[in-house]
């Protein structure tokens, strides 16, 4: 098909899997470990696990959580968990045992599903780690695993899929019956780098209703096929590329954890028409010895987050309809997105796109709250398909919301006089400089308009005088002398900026060797890292 096809009438998880289902039975819904299902086995298989975890006892408005790599499995649990009203806790894939420990005991998770190992990561030697599992996770009791190995008393998948037989079909029916739009689907925690994880509520039929819009805005249609390397514990994975699949009866194309050469296969075998991932993972494949092997012809639309030159490699890569992205695990996911077919191609690549249907966006003061006029930058704040709250911190509540119903994203932007998005860095990035704040993206922007410079962060760096000062880390373009880079760069930041927001110091770096998060994120963090140990 051509065409997005109908919304669905569905408002919650179960009920849009039956539906697509109906409509779109035979159409390929999930692929991945050498396995693939239509939309009738799919859901054939998730009322299957249904069946298994009432079995095990799982009720309605109970926590279930996930710790593998994007392995079939994922998906399936995920959505039997969310079919019966239960609560889907997502958990990072790069855990360690105090952060598992403060997940599982902080969601009330009573049951955990996880893979015996992922990459260097032994599952079962960090929950040993965490052990006693009745002090560190108390609601705790029961296990599931996929793979040889399980802890103690854990269930193998298929297993528990034998268990389930002996529900009953109504007493399934009589469960999804039960859910409701405004039940909690998922429970994702945020990364957690500045204090402890953040638990974002979630509800069903915003999952599926932003997602469908999303979907239209990139001109997802039945029969596409979304590549998926990115960890679906993330939001990106979960929330964006799940249910932007589901609501257009697309298929989900699982790699289990993201491999340059392994990901040009599968794109190339699947005839993958949807690209899901950051410019960084564009950037492998592009310089990958096997490119020239592979036919990446049917790549055609997809969402990244990046600046206009890394998106261009996006659509070296074959994407020419790429979409730039804007939003957050507590937004569904995103807020914004340009339209790769149809907006002008500077704004297209160069911001984020108009807020999509449904949102409400503003841009204010930080302080006063008192709005921006067009081009001021200010406080993205969100009111519409937003989180309902944190779990368990009231606290962290009360600071995320203003009176009025706005999320506070704590991101900067401004909107352009066509309601166009320009992300420009988050508040808590700002850097003060002999008290007056500096904002990186301005300077960042400033760097990436010089031709020999590939890719810029700017970061504070701690003095004695100033409190903090700029620093600018340059990824150079290929046969760029960096020492004449440097110099020009000095010279040509101090013509076009505020003093105060010159860079004093620089740092030249190749972009496989920039820190990153476990989510594959460029760590800001790490570069005001690399300043630090040079002075």
């Amino acid at each position: 098909m051509t065409h997005p096809g109908d919304m669905p009438k569905a408002r919650t998880i179960p009920a849009l899997l039956a539906e697509q289902a109906a409509r779109y039975g035979e159409y390929d819904a999930l692929i991945g470990d050498s396995r693939r299902y239509n939309y009738t086995q799919l859901w054939s298989d998730v009322r299957a696990f249904s069946k298994a975890l009432m079995a095990m006892g799982i009720r309605r408005g109970d926590h279930v959580a996930i710790l593998m790599g994007n392995k079939v499995e994922w998906i399936v649990a995920d959505l039997a968990i969310c079919s019966i009203g239960a609560v889907m806790v997502s958990v990072n894939t790069y855990v360690t045992g105090p952060e598992l420990a403060y997940i599982l005991r902080h969601s009330d998770a009573k049951l955990l599903i996880h893979a015996d190992s992922f990459l260097k990561y032994d599952y079962i030697e960090i929950l040993s780690s965490i052990e006693p599992l009745a002090k560190s996770a108390p609601m705790l009791t029961q296990f599931i695993h996929v793979g040889a190995r399980g802890r103690d008393g854990s269930v193998s998948f298929a297993d528990a899929m034998r268990r389930g037989a002996q529900t009953s079909e109504s007493a399934l029916n009589e469960m999804i019956a039960a859910v409701t739009p405004t039940d909690v689907a998922y429970l994702l925690y945020t990364s957690g780098s500045t204090s402890t994880p953040k638990g974002v509520q979630l509800l069903h039929h915003p999952l599926i209703e932003n997602m469908w819009h999303l979907g239209n805005r990139m001109h997802s249609v039945p029969g596409d096929r979304f590549w998926a390397a990115v960890s679906m514990f993330w939001a990106l994975g979960c929330e964006n590329i799940l249910f932007n699949a589901l609501t257009h009866a697309g298929a989900v194309v699982l790699q289990e954890f993201f491999e340059p050469g392994e990901a040009l296969r599968l794109i190339s075998k699947e005839r993958c028409t949807v690209y899901h991932g950051s410019p960084n993972m564009a950037g492998a494949m592009l310089e990958h010895p096997d490119r020239a092997k592979y036919d990446l012809s049917s790549l055609r639309s997809g969402a990244c987050v990046g600046t206009p030159e890394q998106i261009r490699r996006v659509v070296e890569l074959g994407a020419t309809e790429i979409c730039n992205v804007y939003g957050l695990t507590e937004t569904y996911g995103n807020t914004n997105l340009t339209d790769g077919r149809l907006d002008p191609r500077d704004k297209a690549h160069s911001t984020v796109g108009r807020a999509v249907e449904g949102v409400e966006q503003r841009i204010v003061h930080p302080e006063t709250l008192a709005p921006c006029q067009p081009g001021e930058i200010g406080e993205i704040q969100v009111r519409g398909r937003v989180t309902i709250g944190y779990y368990k911190d009231q606290d962290k509540n009360a600071a995320a919301f203003t009176e009025d119903g706005f999320f506070r994203t704590g991101d900067l932007g401004l909107l352009d006089e066509d309601g166009f998005l320009h992300f420009k860095g988050r508040l808590k990035e700002l850097i003060k400089s002999g008290g007056i704040s500096v904002s990186p993206a301005e300077v960042e922007e400033a760097l990436m308009a010089h031709p020999g410079v590939e890719i810029a962060y700017v970061v504070p760096v701690p003095d004695p005088v100033k409190t903090e000062i700029v620093g600018a880390l340059i990824v150079a373009r290929a046969s760029v002398d960096v020492q004449v880079l440097e110099n020009e760069l000095r010279t040509e930041m101090k013509k076009q900026l505020a003093s105060y927001k010159v860079p004093r110091v620089y740092h030249f770096m190749a972009e496989a060797d920039l820190p990153r998060t476990s989510t594959g994120k460029v760590s800001r963090a790490g570069i005001a890292g690399n300043f630090t140990q040079q002075r």
